[in-house]
């Protein structure tokens, strides 16, 4: 999967596969040569495959075996619709994300569907505000979409060419990660519609716009995890064919919690990444939406680091606010004023940028050993209120 210009080289492979027609595709990075190995090796091009995958995804987890998610043409087209649907009607889609994960690759399949030609950011060396404002003058409509990530559009605040370019859209769709809290008011007080997704490649990326479902989406929790199904939903992962996470026919086990309310979902933390800390359970996403509304922290990322005493201790890694250097001291007490002091960091390390993995997602892996490797500094008292 190229970028830049050569996008359109792929375009006509990814319209036949959205008309159900030719071969499976599994897309790889074409500026990665050692991934698109791991990739090959692991599922198996070439290999026998069902008639109705169109594509294998793979999710974007960097350890382990990789997953592949089957996806049918027609879970495709019935996300590309949904999405239309819910903003609005079809459009033109800038691209500004990277074409083998499936935020990228729906920007290109929403584009075909919509029978529009996507514009095209290189973002192989890297996200700026200047191209990006480049490339949204060039978009002609009728109506005009992007896909980000978080980080993406912190920087293009950053830039006022990046947040006009934006706030001239008709939506920007944020997924990847959790957008914090004061970033999202900042683009909404600027114009920008920004509309927070949420899905995986094993649902043909997102499925939930704003925590209402899709058309033709369906959700569930059992025991506090998300179970996402519907016409999005994967055939399974290629290879693994009695993998748990698709135990119930028709269902995705996520290792996500939320809570289903009213029609809308709201997403607390992954499950697999919960803290357990002195007997307790602390989710890094409730403290890192915590951590978000201090002054001083631009990005927040919350992990658990092994300690004798508590079996695991809270840490936070941070990327300071423009101007600011957030103390220990000040973070802990800002946590515990908010929740339990159990949830307060132990830990911080100041970054000039997280360790990214896949679209927008913080590499709590790469950042857990580079903790360890060089210890930040430490609290040694306990909070109180």
């Amino acid at each position: 999967m190229p970028t830049g210009t050569a996008v359109g080289d792929i375009l006509p492979h990814l319209r036949e596969a959205l008309a159900g027609n030719g071969p499976a595709w599994l897309p790889v990075p074409s500026g990665d040569r050692r991934e698109s190995h791991r990739l090959s090796n692991a599922l198996g091009p070439g290999e026998p495959i069902d008639d109705d995958v169109a594509l294998v995804v793979t999710t974007s987890g960097t350890t382990g075996v990789p997953k592949g998610a089957m996806l049918g043409a027609a879970a495709l087209r019935a996300s590309g619709d949904a999405t239309h649907e819910r903003l609005g009607g079809p459009g033109q889609w800038l691209l500004a994300l990277p074409t083998h994960h499936i935020a990228g690759l729906q920007v290109l399949l929403r584009s075909i569907q919509a029978g529009t030609e996507p514009v095209v950011l290189d973002v192989s060396d890297g996200f700026l505000p200047t191209g990006l404002a480049q490339a949204v003058a060039t978009m002609t409509g009728p109506r005009r979409y992007t896909s980000l990530v978080p980080t993406q559009l912190i920087k293009a605040l950053d830039e006022p060419a990046g947040t006009e370019a934006l706030a001239a859209l008709d939506a920007v769709l944020i997924g990847g990660a959790a957008t914090p809290p004061p970033v999202l008011a900042r683009a909404r007080a600027a114009g920008i519609n920004v509309v927070r997704t949420y899905g995986m490649s094993e649902t043909c990326g997102g499925c939930v716009y704003e925590g209402v479902p899709l058309t033709g989406a369906e959700v569930r929790i059992e025991g506090g995890r998300v179970l996402l199904g519907g016409a999005m939903l994967a055939q399974g992962y290629r290879g693994l064919p009695d993998h748990p996470a698709f135990a119930e026919p028709g269902w995705f086990r996520t290792d996500d919690a939320g809570v289903f309310d009213g029609g809308v979902l709201s997403v607390s933390g992954r499950l697999d990444e919960a803290i357990t800390t002195g007997g307790l359970l602390v989710i890094p996403q409730v403290v890192e939406a915590v951590l978000a509304t201090h002054p001083a922290v631009g990005e927040a990322v919350v992990l658990g680091l092994p300690d004798e005493r508590l079996g695991q201790r809270v840490a936070v890694a941070v990327v300071p606010a423009a101007g600011a250097l957030p103390t220990l001291d000040e973070l802990r007490a800002h946590v515990a004023g908010e929740l339990d002091p159990t949830a307060a960091p132990r830990e911080l390390a100041v970054l000039e940028e997280l360790p990214m993995r896949g679209p927008g997602k913080p590499d709590r892996t790469a950042l857990r050993e580079r903790l360890l490797a060089h210890p930040p500094h430490r609290a040694q008292d306990p909070v109180s209120r």
